[in-house]
């Protein structure tokens, strides 16, 4: 039985500031304060797993190379403590079994790294985000950052806050009880 629990992190609008096919490193902005909470994760022992839709590069908006210029400039930011990030790059009109909600990005890093959903979290600004934690059997936080004050009313995530910090803070005292 896998023992490892890990928060599942949507990227854009939820980690960094949402910049519509972000392809451009200078425009990445990590949310203030983030990486420290990041750090009580890690010093907490959970994974940290960024899953993210990168439809942009199926679109033609910009390449796999400046996707990754991109996601190292917010690793940078947030202090090098992210343990893997999943990308789909499909474009949404086609099948895939990985594009959120699709949850296959969440299975392959549960198998990657012997991940318990049912004991880890899912933390997004988007039904696709909650939708994708949920039908991977995490538990799953909406965010108000990004697009999620606009999607907080259409959908039922187990919890709502803020933004990251808060969402942090929540999976960390509820670990505690």
């Amino acid at each position: 039985m896998p023992e490892t629990r890990a928060v599942f992190f949507d990227r854009d609008g939820t980690l960094m500031e949402e910049v519509d096919y972000c392809r451009d490193p200078a425009h990445v902005r990590a949310f203030p304060g983030l990486a420290a909470e990041l750090r009580k994760l890690k010093d907490q022992g959970w994974k940290i797993i960024i899953i993210t839709n990168q439809s942009g590069i199926g679109r033609g908006y910009f390449t796999t190379e400046e996707y990754q210029a991109v996601q190292a400039e917010l690793e940078r930011q947030l202090g090098g403590i992210i343990d893997a990030t999943y990308f789909c790059p499909d474009h949404p009109d086609l099948p895939s079994t990985r594009r959120k909600p699709a949850p296959g990005m969440v299975e392959e890093a549960a198998r990657d790294w012997d991940i318990d959903l049912a004991a880890s979290w899912f933390v997004g600004d988007k039904s696709v985000d909650v939708d994708c934690g949920k039908a991977a059997g995490c538990r799953t936080i909406l965010v108000l950052t990004g697009y999620g004050q606009s999607q907080a009313e259409k959908i039922q995530p187990d919890h709502i806050t803020p933004d990251a910090l808060a969402a942090i803070e929540l999976i960390l005292s509820s670990e505690s009880r």
